[in-house]
């Protein structure tokens, strides 16, 4: 009876551990968050802040110094002496929802058969009850970007923030941009234990032509009134009205120099650099047409033998001093459990040049910036959503980036997760609560 009991137990736990917390409701009394330090992701600090929002927007941001309020004035008032305000945080170029484990195929759902697939729209595909999520608002990424893989062109991006019931709840900005991934003169050779080599890609000419055959029959097809319906041709209209952003995804200096001339003889208006390694060489032809670059991972090595060793972590401040708009993204190996390392990657770029609120922008308002919410979110200020976060200390420093309550759209989300339950279990089962 004892064991049988043990099991049910078990069992209980088992569930509740697997269970998804349930995203917050909507926010219903109005909440002031009083005297912590405000760090409001356009450069600025307000050292004894004010921060009030109401019906999920921002409605106050002063300095707590300088106003009187009347003390009805808020439903709710949280003390934050001693703790930092931040803006949501923002992961860009993320797969997030939509591959729950990469051994099990049908949870992953990244990407496409086919090479030209601007039609395929990555937010229909996305999880938002994926477990993965809930690991990454813990560190303050509230918002992602989420963004299909493969092909020549992947699809059509979605943005989303990280709390809700599905897809539809959770959408910010639905098909915001289309996914390029421009082809390299230069081929990696051998595997991943092996020093890398690199060899002419003797196709690039070729692939680059197809490409411009794309664009040009696309918009052939959008200038003709009669004519056959092609679904695939109509998916890239926004590109060409303005409406959509074309996201190049490129690292190497002929790539990205390529990439964006080619794009600005079909008439594109919008558009960013992914990755962009090499994007301080062709920093003067970036600046000139307004574009900016999502950086690449930058806790990584330098591609090449001569370059130097912290190139990566200089790289947001290489770009930053040419007048580039610099926002960081995470692709690549873990990529989606890596989210939550997001505001680790912005303060390795302070501690190599930049000014810590400089480094704060790269994943709030320059992000927002190149994806086209600023208007909703990216700072704290009046008017914009109220997703922002409460932290102990430095956001930046995984040492003290301990947040102890998150708002999203002005609701009071759920910070609890499957790991932070796993260490109140065991903290208990050792006696070290």
């Amino acid at each position: 009876m004892i064991l049988k009991k043990r099991y049910l137990v078990l069992f209980i736990l088992s569930i509740s551990m697997a269970a998804q917390h349930a995203p917050a409701k909507k926010q219903t009394k109005s909440i002031l968050i009083l005297n912590a330090i405000a760090h409001l992701g356009n450069g600025k600090i307000i050292q004894n802040s004010a921060i009030g929002f109401k019906d999920g927007k921002i409605t106050l941001v002063a300095d707590a110094t300088q106003i009187r309020l009347a003390k009805d004035a808020y439903d709710e008032t949280i003390d934050a002496t001693g703790k930092e305000v931040y803006p949501g945080f923002i992961a860009p170029n993320s797969t997030l929802g939509l591959v729950e484990i990469d051994a099990i195929k049908s949870s992953d759902d990244e990407s496409e058969i086919g090479v030209f697939n601007p039609n395929v729209r990555s937010i229909i595909a996305y999880n938002a009850e994926s477990k993965v999520i809930e690991t990454v608002r813990p560190n303050g990424i509230l918002i992602a970007q989420i963004t299909p893989r493969g092909g020549r062109i992947s699809g059509t991006s979605s943005i989303v923030q990280l709390d809700s019931w599905n897809w539809q709840d959770g959408l910010m900005k639905e098909d915001d941009g289309i996914h390029l991934n421009f082809p390299s003169s230069f081929r990696q050779n051998g595997w991943w234990a092996e020093p890398a080599a690199s060899s002419l890609n003797k196709d690039y000419s070729k692939q680059v032509g197809e490409i411009t055959r794309f664009l040009t029959n696309a918009k052939s097809y959008l200038a003709d009134t009669a004519k056959e319906r092609n679904l695939i041709f109509e998916s890239v209209k926004g590109l060409f009205d303005g409406t959509q952003t074309l996201f190049i995804h490129a690292d190497k200096e002929l790539q990205i120099i390529d990439a964006v001339n080619l794009a600005l003889e079909n008439g594109i208006k919008k558009i960013v650099i992914v990755g962009g390694f090499e994007a301080y060489k062709a920093a003067d032809l970036l600046k000139k047409n307004n574009i900016g670059v999502l950086l690449k991972r930058v806790h990584d090595m330098p591609e090449n033998d001569d370059q130097d060793v912290n190139l990566p972590y200089k790289m947001a401040k290489i770009l930053t001093d040419k007048g580039i708009v610099v926002g960081l993204e995470n692709s690549g190996n873990m990529e989606r459990m890596n989210t939550r390392n997001l505001p680790f990657l912005a303060g390795t770029c302070a501690a190599y040049g930049l000014d810590k609120e400089q480094a704060l922008q790269l994943i709030t308002s320059n992000t927002a910036k190149l994806l086209g919410i600023d208007n909703l979110c990216g700072t704290l200020e009046e008017g914009k959503d109220a997703t922002l976060f409460i932290s102990d200390g430095d956001a930046l420093d995984m040492r003290t980036n301990k947040i102890s309550k998150a708002f999203i759209q002005g609701r009071t989300i759920n910070l609890e997760n499957h790991q932070s339950q796993l260490n109140k279990i065991y903290k208990e089962k050792f006696g070290q609560q």
